[in-house]
């Protein structure tokens, strides 16, 4: 009896500890894929093995970055009506000692990671970094702030070349950077409606009109420098830009008329055509870029 008192106890603390993790969260690092699509490499076994390593290193990395984040913010968060209870830190679910445990258990596997794949964890060191300074000051300052989300996609794709040991195009950053900027934007836009100035300090030096035309910039950008990309190095990729064009109206739709958007992961998984766009993007890339075919988004422009 005492023992099955014993396991349902520590089941809620298990649940705990992976939700400090927010494996769901880890769809973000499908970015650090994106150079093994764009090369032709995904047909290389050992392609294949160094970008899937280089993502799993992004993964628990960005879970510790969360880690860290929900340490700073746990005061902050157990007065907000819903992170009071949805993050185990705020709820009590999991104590602080628990996750500074989580926490040097995922840096020691980082650490180990650097023995197999030095260079992408040396990206990944400084994904870290720009991480901490966005949790103790960055994300205080207005626009710093989202520039500081978009970069790192930004490094995700970088890591991704890295692993890889191909070069990365100027098209490949630049069209990272700006649709991670759209994203963000979005996310800052819909918690400044749903939970107002409270939800973040750095929200009360924003308007949503401000942040409608930071996203707008943005998403325009990104279709813009990935539609030069298309028409000047893969006329096969032509197809994929309204696919693109049709993600972009469509994540806008989730967040204007279904309140979406403060979680871009759960927007996508949640809505049928948004995954289905990606999908079927993901899926015409493939044929675009075999091998057969020619060419790759990561020869270097000049």
């Amino acid at each position: 009896m005492q023992s099955n008192t014993k396991k349902y106890s520590l089941s809620p603390m298990i649940g705990g500890l992976l939700l400090l993790m927010r494996p769901k969260q880890w769809v973000k690092n499908s970015f650090v894929l994106a150079p093994l699509v764009f090369s032709g490499g995904f047909l290389d076994a050992v392609a294949i093995k160094q970008s899937l390593l280089a993502a799993l290193l992004f993964c628990l990395a960005s879970s510790a970055t969360y880690i860290v984040n929900d340490i700073h913010d746990i005061e902050h968060d157990r007065c907000h009506p819903i992170k009071a209870r949805a993050r185990p830190l705020a709820s009590g679910v999991v104590s602080i000692p628990m996750a500074l445990a989580l926490l040097a258990m995922l840096y020691g596997a980082l650490v180990w990671g650097w023995f197999i794949a030095p260079p992408v964890v040396f990206v990944i060191a400084t994904y870290l970094a720009l991480n901490i300074a966005y949790t103790f000051v960055l994300k205080c300052v207005p626009v710093v702030d989202i520039f500081t989300i978009a970069i790192g996609f930004v490094l995700r794709v970088y890591a991704g070349a890295i692993a890889l040991a191909v070069p990365v195009s100027n098209w490949m950053l630049i069209t990272t950077l700006c649709l991670a900027l759209y994203l963000a934007a979005v996310k800052r836009r819909q918690e400044l409606i749903q939970s107002g100035t409270n939800g973040r300090e750095v929200l009360a030096k924003y308007s949503v009109s401000l942040i409608d035309r930071y996203a707008e910039m943005s998403a325009t950008g990104a279709l813009v420098f990935y539609s030069m990309f298309v028409m000047s190095t893969k006329s096969q990729l032509v197809i994929t830009v309204p696919l693109v064009l049709f993600g972009l109206f469509r994540y806008w739709y989730v967040v204007e008329e279904l309140d979406g958007g403060e979680s871009p992961t759960d927007a996508l998984l949640a809505d049928w055509q948004l995954l289905w766009t990606v999908i079927l993007w993901v899926a015409v890339c493939g044929w675009a870029l075999w091998p057969a075919q020619g060419g790759s988004w990561i020869t270097p422009t000049h």
